[in-house]
This record gives structure tokens, sequence and C-alpha cells, in this order.
């Protein structure tokens, strides 16, 4: 049985390729700094740890066969709040994992990499980072150019990964459903901007097809290239009495980009099988099921909850690391 290590499996991509691997041939283990979390409940060997903690997770790494590197602050918004942070935990640590670590790496960058462009993109489309996230994936793609490392360009994900791990109600799909939910209406700046969409739990199988695999380099995953004005009318199927309101006022983020997935399937055969529909429904389950308590609680949107807590984070989380 091989040996996989998940940096950053407490989290909600974690959680979903945490269960799924831990049902393959493979020994799980999680090393994770809970930054959103107050627990890891997952019947699964943990390692409480910051990336920035270099001897610590040497120590994980030997006995690491693969590494699936998730360890990241998320979003636009939420790396912008401490910008100093942010490269130290998406790009530092993962330049001192590609001169500490020979191993297997499974890497996840962003589709954002891609900026705003009018026309489909695949692996060789130029970049247009618009965004201090997007740049510390993009320069953090550079270091792993010459390990035996795959590199996952991710869509903009959306659904429930597991039981466990906390959901993220600040993704498109995600929180239109729960607004339709909450407010009875959906209000769309602009529209007409395109996302490319992506189950979390697919996210998963691509990485448990790659662990062992020969790939290397860089692939786009997505299912499909949505425009986030139908996305709209795409949740309301599933709340016949949403209202939807338009308006012509460009939205804040201005990315604005469609990929192709088309070198992954044909490479390796990865193509989705998990639908929007589907994910809008987990999520429509969750809320009128109330099991999310409270709906607008900063903990479930990345850039909510690192404002709130900013200081509390910065001083007891990583006091010790700061601190060496």
């Amino acid at each position: 049985m091989k040996n996989i290590l998940i940096v950053g499996g407490a989290g909600y991509v974690g959680g979903a390729i945490t269960d799924l691997i831990q049902q393959s041939n493979y020994n799980v283990r999680v090393y994770d700094a809970l930054l959103y979390e107050d627990s890891f409940r997952k019947p699964v060997d943990f390692v409480y740890g910051d990336v920035r903690e270099e001897e610590k997770l040497k120590q994980q790494l030997k006995w690491a066969d693969a590494v699936v590197w998730l360890a990241a602050i998320v979003g636009d918004g939420a790396c912008q709040i401490n910008p100093n942070l942010t490269k130290a935990i998406n790009q530092d640590s993962v330049a001192w994992l590609a001169d500490n670590y020979d191993g297997r790496i499974v890497f996840m960058s962003t589709c954002s990499v891609y900026g705003a462009q009018d026309k489909e993109l695949d692996e060789t489309s130029p970049t247009n980072p618009l965004s201090l996230y997007a740049q510390t994936k993009l320069e953090s793609e550079k270091y792993l150019k010459h390990k035996n490392a795959v590199i996952f360009r991710l869509g903009t994900l959306f659904g429930v990964g597991d039981l466990y791990s906390r959901i993220r109600l600040d993704l498109v799909v995600n929180i239109l459903t729960v607004r339709a939910y909450i407010e009875g209406k959906i209000s769309v700046f602009g529209g007409d901007q395109f996302r490319p969409l992506l189950h979390v739990k697919d996210v998963a199988r691509a990485v448990l097809m790659n662990l062992e695999s020969e790939h290397k380099g860089i692939f786009n995953l997505a299912r499909q290239n949505v425009r986030i004005s139908d996305l709209a009318y795409q949740v309301r199927m599933h709340f016949p009495d949403l209202l939807i309101e338009t308006t012509d006022m460009p939205f804040q983020d201005t990315r604005n980009y469609r990929v192709s997935a088309k070198k992954a399937n044909e490479v390796f055969g990865f193509k989705s099988i998990h639908s929007i529909d589907e994910g809008i429904e987990e999520l429509k389950y969750l809320v009128e099921t109330k099991r999310i308590k409270d709906l607008k609680s900063p903990r479930y949107s990345n850039q909510a909850y690192l404002k709130e807590h900013y200081f509390e984070i910065l001083n007891e989380k990583f006091k010790e690391v700061d601190a060496a």
C-alpha cells in the first residue's frame, strides 16, 4: 500500500479527495492547520501543522510516496487580506516543496490564471492573472515544472464534497442556490461573463486517477463553461418561484473565461460525472433540511471568515511559526 500525504486535506476540496483515496488501496495521512475548522473528525491519520513549519512537514514528506498539495489561501478577496501571508502559503511553500521532495506531486492550481479572455482556452493559451491568488498559483506552477508533478487548473467548484468538511458558500453555484432559498430572488450583475464549472467530487476522481500515473504537466479540469446569467435560470428550475433581477451594472469580478478540458480527457480519460443540477440539489437539500444552522455565517466564506478572524488567525494559529 502506497502512502499518500494530503496537505490541506481538511478543507472543502480536501474532504472529497481524502474520502475517495481512503476508499482505495492507499494509506492516507492528512496534514492541515485547520484554518477554517475547529476539529478534524475523519477516521484518518492526522497531523496538525502549518506548511511553513518546514521541519515538521519534512518528516511527513519522508513518509509519503505521493503528496496531494491543496494548502493555500483560496480566492481573490481572501488573498488580498494579507498579501505577505498569501505569498508565504500559496507560493513560497511550493518552492520549498520542490526543493525538498522528489516523489509524486499532485498540485491544485486554478483556471483563474487565464483572467479575462474571449476564446476557449487550453493549456497552451496565454495566461493573464488578474489577482494575487492567480499570480501565486501561476508562479507555483513554475516551481513544479521539472518535478514528477501533475498540475490541475481547476474550474469554479460547486457541490458537496463530503459529510465532515466545511461547505463553501462563496462559490457561484452554491451561493446562488442559497440565495434562492433565503431571499427568493437572485440579482445578476452583467451576467455575460463565463465560468468553467466543476463538481468538487470530480476533482477527487482526477486526483485518484493520477496518484501513480506517469502524466506530468498542466491539465485544465472543468465540466462545462456556463454564462452566469444562464446559471441563474438553471437555479430557477429548482426553485420555480425564484425572481431573477438583472442589471447592466458590471460585476466587480472582471474574470471571464472559457476553458477546454480536452487534454485531460484524451491523456488520462477524465470526464466529469457530476452535473450542475446535482450540485444545486445537494445544496438545496442542505438548506431545506436545516443542516446548516446559520447560512449567513462568515465560516462558509473564505474572505468573510479570514477578515473577521484575521488577528486571531495570525496571533493563535500561526504564532509559533511566525516566532520561529
